[in-house]
């Protein structure tokens, strides 16, 4: 009876004061919607959850593009298009990925790496001092439908705080001597890319391309294909070459150049594409006949140019990757523990400087993660 009641009765000590730091986003907009302030009501965990206390939290485009309301089909421009002032007369009804009305203020930071500190009802209380990362992008509760997905930032409060409640069942523990900002480095942009990899089926000895290759889901998708035992073409800014080619890549290709000149038609097996935008065209010119495209981003804009006879003729398949199996990340924990990854941090921040933060992020001068951590 004992074990039994540890083991559904929630921690009421928790360590946790009444009032917290963190940044709420106020509405769609510029820097200005993000506002940090010391007295948020420290959130309690329900039935199912745990509290956690927030050792740090990763920087991603998600975050920033949620904020902007450019997920909305209004915008047509790239990612750096509104991130200063946002965009003028946005739908706020349309501006999420998610296409449903951000329920505002709320937490964001879609990585999430944290200490479990109290548990609610239906938890076990054993689980209180594990160190866990959250899986950013979680199915719909209640929901039967495989692509009813939610995710953390958004949907969800995430990691832009001191404390944080998660689902007890997606905040998964890891045995790993990992730093902390490490860890917080891996939920959104590792699951993001392995998924791509996963979805499209990536094999030992295919040829991937990689667009994006120094950022947080780039440089994932490098290591991550390397460890599939593929053959890497890396598509980045001349200046990060050295850092992309010790995260495995084979090739290093400069951003912007002619890829059908560097690399030539019909050379690869997969593209993993996280940049769209004007030069678009091309990736398909080097797709090999049955190859397959694989998407789930657009830093350089989402309109592009397609020739749907370049589809048919070469009989590729498109992959566009939001939804994830459950797999994808059970995948990453157990990268993780077996040490076959590791996160580039490029920098980190206390979380009060979240403008700075999100300013270095869109000026792409950094090769990994930019990290956020709560103050004490």
């Amino acid at each position: 009876m004992q074990s039994l009641m540890k083991s559904i009765v929630p921690s009421l000590n928790s360590s946790a004061p009444s009032h917290m730091k963190g940044v709420h986003l106020i509405g769609h907009g510029g820097l200005d919607q993000l506002v940090y302030r010391t007295d948020i009501p420290t959130p309690q965990p329900k039935a199912g959850e745990v509290l956690l206390k927030v050792l740090a939290a990763g920087v991603n485009n998600t975050d920033i593009n949620t904020r902007i309301g450019w997920y909305s089909k209004q915008v047509t421009g790239d990612t750096n298009s509104g991130a200063d002032e946002g965009y003028d007369q946005l739908d706020a009804s349309s501006a999420t990925w998610s296409g449903s009305s951000l329920k505002l203020p709320i937490v964001q930071g879609a990585d999430i790496c944290g200490e479990v500190i109290a548990v609610g009802l239906g938890v076990n209380s054993e689980r209180i001092g594990e160190r866990v990362i959250v899986r950013s992008m979680q199915q719909s509760v209640n929901s039967t439908s495989d692509f009813d997905c939610i995710t953390v930032g958004s949907e969800l409060n995430g990691g832009f705080a001191q404390y944080t409640c998660a689902l007890s069942v997606e905040a998964y523990a890891v045995n790993t001597s990992w730093s902390d900002v490490e860890l917080a480095s891996i939920p959104c942009a590792y699951s993001t890319a392995e998924n791509m990899l996963h979805r499209a089926g990536l094999k030992a000895g295919e040829r991937v391309l990689i667009t994006g290759a120094s950022g947080g889901v780039g440089s994932a998708a490098v290591q991550l294909a390397k460890r599939r035992g593929a053959y890497v073409i890396a598509v980045a800014g001349s200046a990060k070459h050295d850092d992309v080619k010790a995260l495995g890549a084979d090739i290093l290709v400069a951003r912007g150049a002619d890829l059908v000149a560097a690399i030539g038609t019909d050379s690869v097996d997969l593209v993993v594409d996280l940049i769209a935008g004007p030069g678009w065209p091309q990736l398909l010119e080097v797709l090999r006949r049955g190859g397959r495209y694989a998407t789930a981003g657009a830093i350089a804009g989402p309109m592009v140019e397609l020739d749907i006879r370049t589809l048919y003729l070469k009989d590729l398949t498109f992959f566009g990757c939001t939804y994830q199996e459950q797999v994808v990340f059970d995948n990453l924990v157990s990268y993780i523990e077996a040490d076959e990854i590791r996160p580039v941090v490029a920098k980190t921040y206390p979380l009060k400087h979240i403008h700075q933060a999100q300013t270095d992020f869109l000026k792409k001068g950094f090769t990994g993660k930019l990290v956020l951590i709560p103050e004490a």
